[in-house]
């Protein structure tokens, strides 16, 4: 009887475990996903909109998760997987084995899933009262049975589970350890098969961190690898919200060119037109400047074309349009018809241009504050342009008209004052002229830069047989920028590296900033980077520079553990490289301008002496009449002239104070003059001839 039931008791057994064993495999196989599938439906925005029980509609909706565009820069990628990049690392819905778009192109190996599983839950003992402790350990013969080796996924699961944790974290908002935990996985070279996916989330990180150029360096870093990589498009897409985020767009221009060749997502892709034609703008001015107008107009033409593409209703379509008005004036000055008066198809063509972004560009009622702002500035670049194109016509009463349109105290105002001021001197509104040039030597615009004003003030004093004050005025100028012709002299026939040139104007800004005190050369030197930053492309270079270094210091207000990191010292680097090629491009840019503005000086000063020149002639021969009169010729008497003024203005001598609600309002009154005023008299004819 004992004998028997001991045979009993081994029968048992091995039914036992003839029954139990498929199933403890087929619990190491599914990691235990049933919770987290429960989970992921109640997390994920996809599976909320459409239940199904089939294991390939789930997949299915894991893929469209990969594919969904990146969220715009104030949005919560931990809200839903559908809605953010960083979520395609994990599929949308949850199955026992991972969606094959789930995959990086690199890796050959089916990947596990993305959340951390957790360890094997072992098999309970069955409801029977066998007595088998099956929380045991397996004895040796069944541990091949649950091996990971059977589904290859040993060694696998732990690493998927290490890029796991990143994107938990991520989604947590915790964006430094997502970082920081992202890098690490790049640093091991046997996770080459996660390391897309894992620049892909330090990238974001950096970005939500606003470490702009940091995360513009590794999205880059995602794209040299090519259309076929998996977030190829996306990262494509984030290029934009990092336009956005920065001071200046042209950061990311160079990036776009060099995909241009690749379709853009249909949202972003009159954006992406926009930006390339100004790629191409940049381009061709600078070839202008280096003396190659055949490969610029190839650029310019570029312009144009894009320009076309950009719908008429579409945001970019304002600014589009003016970069093309841009190109058909350079293209009409370039032209022989352009120094007649006959306007020319190109110019009419940029004329044209720029009334459509006027009208464009008018205020109205639901715009946001930064749009509304976009469209005023562009505006009144637009009324700048039409001035100029008025004024290169010689239609000067034009030219005044559109001036007039800049409000006072916008950014253009200044500029306007003193192309008004060249426009009144040659329709003989002389004291207009001067009122303009006496806001401009206001003790509150000390710091802008207008050489040509004095050589402006010396003509019209000239031209009223004022030659005493023409003389002091002309000796002013020479007083103030002869030394900085000498120091300008000096930096280009140095011939420095590019970088050289940038490096000599960022020292100014150094001192300006940190209040040192400045010998004669530095207050020289501080003129000459006020004159190469009215350069607008250098000014926006100079700003990315400056904010790059910004964005360098911020690394010591970071935690230790951010700040001491291995990713630290590789994001400085990165940084590093970037600002170099920054400084090179404004370096280029900058002994550009210099060069354009020695040319120009040296020009102003040679007027200057031909002025002076012309004035002794004419001082000699009042002498001389004089003389031969017996001291009774005189060339000047005083003017007749009213102090009446329309209603709404008051009539206020002015003495040499300045206020600063008085700008933009003064007009000079000539007390005395030329006896005959036949050339300011010639000059008012044959404007209104023309």
């Amino acid at each position: 009887m004992i004998r028997s039931f001991r045979l009993i008791r081994v029968a048992v057994l091995g039914l036992a475990l003839a029954w139990t064993a498929p199933s403890y495999a087929q619990s190491f196989e599914g990691l235990d996903l049933g919770g987290q599938s429960k989970k992921k439906k109640r997390g994920s925005t996809a599976s909320k909109k459409k239940k199904t029980s089939k294991t390939s509609s789930r997949k299915s909706k894991g893929g469209k998760a990969t594919a969904a565009t990146p969220p715009e820069e104030d949005s919560d990628d931990a809200s839903a997987a559908s809605a953010s990049p960083a979520e395609s690392v994990t599929p949308a819905a949850a199955t026992p084995a991972p969606a094959v778009a789930e995959q990086p192109a690199a890796t050959t190996a089916p990947a596990a899933t993305a959340t951390p599983a957790p360890a094997p839950t072992p098999a309970s003992p069955p409801a029977g009262g066998l007595g088998l402790d099956l929380t045991a350990d397996a004895p040796k013969p069944a541990a091949p049975t649950m091996s990971f080796d059977a589904v290859d996924v040993s060694g696998k699961t732990a690493d998927r589970q290490r890029l796991d944790v990143a994107v938990s974290l991520f989604k947590n908002d915790e964006y430094e350890k997502a970082a920081m935990a992202a890098h690490e996985l790049l640093g091991d070279p046997k996770l080459a098969g996660l390391h897309t996916e894992a620049r892909y989330v330090l990238a974001k990180s950096l970005y939500r961190l606003g470490m702009y150029h940091s995360s513009l360096g590794e999205f880059s870093k995602l794209l040299a690898l090519g259309p076929s990589t998996k977030f190829f498009k996306t990262s494509l897409e984030w290029l934009f919200f990092i336009s956005r985020k920065t001071k200046n767009e042209t950061v990311i221009l160079d990036e776009i060119a060099r995909h241009a060749n690749h379709e853009f997502p249909e949202k972003y892709r009159n954006e992406f037109r926009y930006l390339l034609a100004r790629y191409h703008f940049v381009r061709g001015r600078a070839l202008d400047q280096v003396g190659q107008p055949a490969e610029a107009d190839k650029s310019f033409e570029e312009v144009k074309r894009l320009a076309l593409l950009i719908p008429r209703t579409d945001p970019f379509f304002p600014r589009a349009k003016y970069l093309e008005g841009i190109a058909a004036f350079r293209n009409g000055s370039r032209q022989k018809d352009a120094a007649s008066k006959r306007v020319n198809g190109e110019m009419l063509a940029s004329i044209e241009a720029m009334k459509e972004v006027i009208r464009l560009t008018r205020p109205v009622a639901g715009k946001s504050a930064e749009q509304a702002k976009l469209d005023k500035s562009l505006r009144e670049l637009a009324f700048m342009q039409l001035a100029r194109t008025h004024y290169g016509m010689q239609q000067n009463r034009y030219a005044l008209f559109y001036l007039a349109k800049v409000e006072r105290g916008n950014t253009q105002w200044l500029e306007s004052l003193f192309e008004s001021s060249w426009a009144n001197y040659r329709v003989g509104q002389y004291e207009q002229a001067l009122g303009n040039l006496i806001t401009l030597s206001s003790p509150f615009f000390r710091e802008e830069y207008f050489p040509e004003a004095l050589i402006l003030k010396a003509v019209i004093y000239y031209e009223n047989c004022r030659y005493r004050e023409s003389t002091l005025i002309l000796q002013d100028f020479e007083r103030t920028y002869l030394p900085v012709h000498d120091q300008l002299e000096s930096l280009v026939k140095k011939n420095m590296d590019a970088g050289e040139y940038y490096t000599v104007l960022a020292d100014v800004q150094k001192k300006n900033k940190e209040g040192l005190e400045k010998n004669e050369t530095d207050v020289i030197l501080e003129r000459i980077l006020r004159l190469a930053l009215t350069d607008q492309d250098l000014r926006k270079t100079n700003d990315s520079i400056l904010e790059l270094e910004g964005e360098m210091d911020a690394f010591a207000n970071k935690a230790d553990t951010f700040k001491y990191s291995d990713l630290s010292k590789s994001l400085l680097e990165g940084l590093k490289v970037q600002r170099t090629a920054l400084i090179s491009k404004a370096g280029i840019m900058a002994k550009g301008k210099l060069e354009t503005e020695l040319v120009a000086l040296k020009q102003l000063l040679a007027n200057g002496l031909r002025i002076k020149f012309e004035t002794t002639t004419k001082e000699k021969e009042f002498l001389e009449e004089q003389l031969k009169a017996g001291g009774r010729t005189a060339i000047v008497k005083k003017y007749r002239y009213s102090v009446a003024v329309p209603d709404d203005q008051l009539y206020w001598p002015y003495e040499g104070e300045y206020w600063r609600d008085e700008l933009g309002t003064y007009q000079y009154t000539l007390t005395k003059g030329c006896i005959e005023r036949d050339t300011a008299n010639r000059n008012v004819q044959s404007a209104e001839a023309m």
